[in-house]
């Protein structure tokens, strides 16, 4: 991979929205959308590495996904145990690193073995990552960071007093990953649905009305263009982010 140019996000997250309407529009079955949804991850996985994004984080299954209707979830679970198993050659060629963030160990056993396979055949992998957020919520995440925080407190490794963002954010799924430098929604809904409320305090949000099935290459090149043409300022003036670094997780 070449070097990432200064302009584009270093880190992007989609919002992966619409396969139940793209199949409504077409009288499919819901999981034909899903299954068309399952071909883009592909598409914009390899196209993000192509484009000069080192990490592409996929919103894939949310905690509140276990309502919907049994069969779709069997459906999804399903969907993800085969394009894991099917990706992993590719992954493995490329180079390109899978992590999770998520209560992934709740995951079906069958998902939970493929996912860590895949984990630990990409793991030395350095150049690009893709990071699927499955059993994911932000609001489970930060409950989870707060009862590690409250533990470490009591055992003695972290001083209550010491309560900066800094310190918090150690015990977040995304510990040692980078914030979001851009969140894209696809489907034309305006909504951030749980989705790294933390990390994208001052990420750049881009909404398409593209439903996920037909999100392309040059959609997502889309969204990059516009991340470059704005002006990023985490609460400051111009002026003052010219003067002074980003924030240490960007």
């Amino acid at each position: 991979m070449s070097s990432p140019r200064s302009d584009l996000p270093a880190h992007v997250a989609i919002i992966m929205d619409g396969n139940g309407r793209w199949a409504r529009q077409r009288g499919l079955p819901r999981i034909e959308g899903h299954r068309r949804g399952v071909e883009t991850v592909r598409t914009v996985t390899l196209a993000a590495r192509d484009l000069g994004v080192r990490m592409l984080t996929l919103y894939a299954f949310s905690v509140e996904n276990w309502g919907r209707p049994q069969d779709e979830v069997g459906g999804l679970m399903g969907l993800l145990e085969y394009y894991l198993k099917k990706e992993l050659d590719t992954f493995v060629r490329d180079r390109v690193r899978l992590r999770t963030i998520g209560r992934t160990d709740e995951m079906p056993a069958g998902v939970k073995r493929v996912l860590d396979a895949t984990i630990e055949a990409t793991r030395g992998f350095t150049d690009y990552t893709l990071v699927l957020a499955l059993n994911y919520s932000s609001r489970v995440e930060i409950v989870d960071a707060a009862r590690s925080y409250a533990a470490a407190v009591a055992a003695g490794r972290e001083k209550l007093n010491d309560g900066s963002w800094a310190t918090f954010r150690r015990y977040l799924y995304t510990a040692d990953m980078p914030d979001p430098d851009l969140v894209i929604r696809t489907s034309g809904e305006t909504r951030i649905s749980n989705f790294l409320l933390m990390q994208a305090a001052y990420a750049e949000f881009v909404f398409t009305p593209v439903l996920w099935p037909d999100f392309t290459k040059a959609d997502l090149a889309a969204g990059l263009a516009e991340y470059s043409r704005r002006e990023r300022r985490y609460g400051q003036t111009s002026d003052q982010v010219n003067k002074s670094a980003a924030p240490a997780a960007q």
